[in-house]
């Protein structure tokens, strides 16, 4: 059995937890950036992303997020994950942890207010599946060597670049365990790789 942990500094933590071990992997709460060892798979989940990169930086996690990175093993960011994961922000000069080739921009569909659900077709993942987006943030680019997996009113909210898989809605909020049944076996497929 994989395990995959999830970034526990700020945001739906419980709930991401609770969709892995429902997916049928270990899901482990990070708190400390020594316990990236002990994981084959991170998710970093919603919240807002500059407190995230704050609590990132307090905890002196930078180096470990960016060695796990290159080390190959699979990275999935949810909303405010996935702004942190991205390698270019709209309106800021530098990434945070900068691995996913992704352009993406922050509250593109509006305020907390504003939030909404929606269906959408997850490309080799879901069809109808209900997104939930929360001040979301969508891609507005992708690298050449980027899938994208789903579109919402013609914004890109879901991709994937090689080990890194990012979507700008709150998978973990609905009993719909489709994506993450598929960042489960990304992991699979990551360990056994790694392992041969």
């Amino acid at each position: 059995m994989v395990k995959i942990g999830v970034l526990g500094l700020q945001g739906a933590i419980r709930e991401h937890i609770w969709a892995i071990e429902a997916s049928g992997a270990e899901g482990v709460i990070v708190k400390r950036p020594e316990q990236l060892n002990e994981i084959d798979g991170l998710i970093i989940p919603g919240g807002e992303s500059t407190a995230i990169r704050r609590l990132i930086d307090k905890y002196r996690f930078m180096d470990g997020l960016k060695k796990f990175a290159a080390d190959g093993k699979p990275m999935f960011g949810t909303c405010a994950g996935l702004i942190l994961l991205a390698n270019d922000l709209v309106g800021y000069d530098e990434p945070h942890i900068g691995v996913m080739d992704v352009k993406v921009e922050r509250n593109s569909f509006g305020r907390q207010r504003e939030s909404f659900e929606a269906d959408i077709d997850i490309s080799g993942v879901a069809d109808n599946f209900s997104a939930v987006f929360i001040r979301a943030p969508h891609i507005v680019e992708a690298g050449e060597n980027v899938e994208v997996l789903a579109k919402h009113n013609n914004r890109i909210v879901a991709a994937r670049d090689g080990q890194f898989l990012g979507c700008s809605f709150h998978p973990e909020l609905t009993d719909d365990y489709r994506l993450m049944n598929y960042f489960v076996k990304m992991v699979e497929q990551s360990k056994r790789k790694n392992f041969a």
